[in-house]
């Protein structure tokens, strides 16, 4: 089984190697030729084009920043639909909106190309762990036949239901990730307002109902003022921005995933955007005019 993997970014290149340790035979295509070429020595062949990919691949894995990508790599005269061969498999593992995923795969589905959402959430260090979660839209048999391809690059790999289902599960998780940080950030800034070590809270207050994975992983970067990027906030205004079309779409209120939205644009408005989303606590610092350290 020939594997195409097109989108080798912060995410799509630990999660392509992951396959070619695994032992698949993958061959990989970036717009980043730099990116394709280290991922060809860890034993890839490489590729200069979708096209190249979607010719000779059983399954095509995409990692592309939004809808308007997949749409070019699986619909235009270079891409999937054109190149590649019946029967073919794509696995998109963007993170897009989903009517977008519904309407793509309708129109591969006409080429007798099936198609799988499957989106991530993990950020950069469990990509390269090979933890990731997936959450999978699309035909169950095909998703049976590929949870295992899938495995090697995550540590939960789950169904749930027809197509765009994946990308709806991805965005039910971005509003919650998105409001926790901001949660987090609003807690320690009140507590460093209040003259309280926000270390000492934080270490109070993680045992209990108030912990979470995202508690652990957050508060310690924002004491240490360490903002190094495992999921820019860019991206999440991405995925906010999808969340509110689809939720639009099908008329469900999300009034807190707006609100997130705007202190997201607030904090990019200063110039944060490429930093981690933990720098949502940048709003609250600003608006209390203090400093979150340890």
């Amino acid at each position: 089984m020939k594997i195409g993997f097109i989108g080798l970014g912060i995410m799509g290149k630990p999660m392509s190697k992951n396959l070619v340790k695994a032992g698949y035979d993958l061959i990989v295509y970036d717009r980043n030729q730099a990116a394709a070429h280290e991922v060809a020595e860890c034993g890839a062949q490489e590729a200069f084009s979708t096209a190249e990919v979607a010719a000779v691949s059983d399954v095509i894995i995409t990692m592309v920043p939004n809808s308007p990508q997949v749409r070019e790599v699986a619909l235009s005269d270079d891409g999937i639909i054109a190149k590649a061969k019946e029967g073919t498999v794509l696995i998109d593992m963007s993170s897009i909106d989903p009517v977008e995923s519904r309407k793509i795969g309708a129109a591969l589905a006409e080429k007798g190309i099936d198609m799988l959402d499957a989106p991530v959430s993990g950020g950069e260090p469990k990509a390269i762990d090979g933890t990731l979660s997936v959450m999978v839209g699309g035909k169950e048999e095909t998703f049976d036949k590929y949870k295992e391809l899938l495995s090697h690059m995550a540590a939960s790999v789950v169904y749930v239901g027809e197509l765009g289902a994946g990308n709806v599960a991805k965005l039910a998780n971005q509003i919650v990730v998105a409001s926790n940080i901001a949660a987090v950030a609003e807690a320690l800034t009140f507590s460093v307002k209040a003259g309280v070590d926000p270390e000492r809270v934080y270490q109070a207050i993680r045992g209990g109902l108030a912990g979470s994975t995202v508690m652990d992983a957050k508060a310690p970067m924002m004491m240490d003022r360490n903002f190094k990027p495992g999921f820019r906030i860019e991206l999440h205004i991405k995925d906010l921005n999808n969340a509110l079309n689809a939720a639009h779409a099908v008329s469900a209120p999300v009034p807190i995933t707006a609100q997130m939205m705007e202190i997201l644009q607030a904090v990019k408005a200063d110039g944060h955007e490429k930093e981690d989303h933990s720098g949502m606590l940048h709003y609250y610092e600003k608006n209390a005019n203090v400093t979150v350290k340890r």
